[in-house]
């Protein structure tokens, strides 16, 4: 009987090896890819021009990383990101643009679309600038991404703005020193008149009074024209900056009576208050 019970166990236990090394035989796992291979289809140095907006500016292919498990090749879908950045910056900028691609092995950027990215990295209108391209390849479940190579592009961005830049801007309300204007026709108060520093950004340093409104203007004395928020109602704008837009509505004050700098940038359409 004793023999009868250790031959039994000993079956059962060489089965149960035998399962467990059939199981870890038959998992599936990730042993790497190859990086992208990146091309442009012009690496020369481009003036990008407003009445080209919605050419195509350069296209990118790149080859399949070929994701590698034991099984074989990966049939999961690709996923890549085109990332643009200053040249020396090593992709590690902050404001490094990012354009997402699902599955396809190139990439058409217009016009249009490649002057936004290079503008809302801060970039100057009108100026060359090394900017560098490469692209992030990686599976849905995969925490290791590949990299290809860099390509390097001289790129002249053009100005571009969100609303027409007015040749002047002033604001006025009840969180200013001279509350709010008339709006007949009074002489510009020098003292909340805007300082233009770029072809689109004003800035001023005022002191606001806590909680209360203000709009910006761009004649002071006229309410033929104001920016103010982009809510529905008033005073819905998040105090430190928001967007803004023609005929919006009042702008709060900060929670702090004090001194602030306001930054008004008709490029993007937004304002800060710092």
């Amino acid at each position: 009987m004793k023999n009868i019970v250790r031959l039994l166990f000993g079956t059962i236990f060489t089965a149960a090896v035998f399962l467990s090394c059939s199981k870890d035989e038959n998992k599936n796992f990730y042993q790497g890819g190859t990086n992208p291979a990146l091309t442009a289809s012009s690496t020369s140095a481009m003036t990008l021009l407003l009445a080209n907006k919605n050419n195509v500016a350069v296209t990118f292919s790149w080859t399949n990383p070929n994701y590698q498990f034991t099984s074989g090749i990966s049939s999961q879908d690709v996923f890549y990101t085109l990332q643009i950045d200053t040249t020396n910056s090593n992709f590690t900028n902050p404001g490094k643009a990012e354009v997402a691609i699902s599955k396809d092995l190139s990439y058409a950027l217009t016009v249009g679309d490649l002057n936004t990215k290079l503008l809302a990295m801060n970039l100057l209108e009108n100026v060359p600038h090394n900017v560098e391209f490469r692209l992030k390849a990686t599976l849905l479940n995969s925490s290791v991404p590949l990299y290809s190579n860099t390509v390097k592009i001289v790129i002249t961005p053009y100005l571009d703005v969100v609303y027409p830049v007015p040749a002047e801007l002033f604001i006025t309300g009840s969180a200013t020193p001279a509350s709010w204007q008339c709006g007949c026709g009074e002489p510009p108060l020098a003292s909340q008149k805007f300082t233009k520093v770029s072809s689109s950004k004003f800035e001023l340093n005022l002191t606001l009074s806590a909680n209360n409104s203000y709009l910006f203007i761009p004649v002071y004395g006229s309410w033929n024209a104001k920016y103010g928020g982009t809510g529905a109602s008033n005073n819905t704008n998040n105090t430190s900056g928001d967007d803004f837009k023609p005929n919006g509505s009042d702008l709060k004050a900060p929670a702090v009576t004090k001194s602030y700098k306001i930054t008004v940038d008709f490029k993007t359409g937004k304002f800060t208050v710092q």
